[in-house]
């Protein structure tokens, strides 16, 4: 019999299951990343190298060019290319992270769009290929990278990975915080070392107006 509010609260309610916080830590951290995430995170990050390369191996043609385009032209292409390369880059990392889709898929579909009308204007107009390779080769080439991230973000284990949420990284302790006395040493050694070779290694008297990169040479 029930001789307080709270042995008659205890009598007719529900036990309370409670979870533990280290469960939850186990569930994060069994999650295992998918292939196809892995697959469209690297070929954002590659993309993104591979304009970095194409814009620097192609401004030098474009300042040396004989019809060189205005400064401004230049620099409006030089933000645009700069701005696909980060968002390539960033939504990559961000899908591998599992922060979300929508920067990838929005940058894919904005380069299934500028291949597109590239497409219509080289076979319309007499542009000159710049390329050895045949126009409708380098279009599949070109298009086969944005299908390629939008195939792959849509499997289902991508899916539910991007459903899951990012994943929850462990607190990790300050290494210096936890071996302070190793860091100050280190950091003693290393001011010493410097000392010692300034102080034993002077530089020569008047080294320092003689320039570093003359070169003599003797017929």
């Amino acid at each position: 019999m029930a001789i307080s509010v709270l042995d008659v609260r205890d009598t007719f309610a529900a036990p309370r299951v409670r979870v533990p916080a280290v469960a939850a830590g186990e569930t994060s951290a069994i999650r295992r990343l998918p292939v196809s995430i892995v697959a469209a995170g690297s070929i954002g990050v590659l993309e993104a190298v591979g304009l970095l390369a194409v814009g620097l191996t192609s401004l030098d043609d474009v300042m040396t060019a004989a019809l060189r385009p205005a400064g401004w032209m230049v620099a409006g292409g030089l933000l645009v290319l700069s701005a696909w390369i980060v968002l390539c880059a960033g939504s990559g990392a961000a899908i591998i992270d599992g922060a979300g889709h929508k920067l990838l898929l929005g940058v894919a579909c904005t380069e299934l769009v500028l291949v597109s009308g590239l497409l219509v204007v080289f076979t319309l107009l007499p542009v000159a290929n710049p390329t050895s390779l045949p126009l409708p080769a380098l279009g599949l080439l070109a298009l086969a990278v944005p299908v390629g991230k939008l195939l792959l973000v849509s499997t289902p284990a991508a899916r539910q990975w991007l459903v899951a949420g990012p994943r929850v990284r462990a607190p990790r302790p300050d290494p210096v915080q936890s071996h302070r006395l190793l860091a100050t040493l280190t950091l003693a050694v290393i001011g010493l070392a410097l000392a010692g070779v300034a102080v034993l290694a002077p530089v020569p008297h008047g080294a320092a107006s003689d320039p570093a990169s003359a070169v003599f040479t003797q017929d």
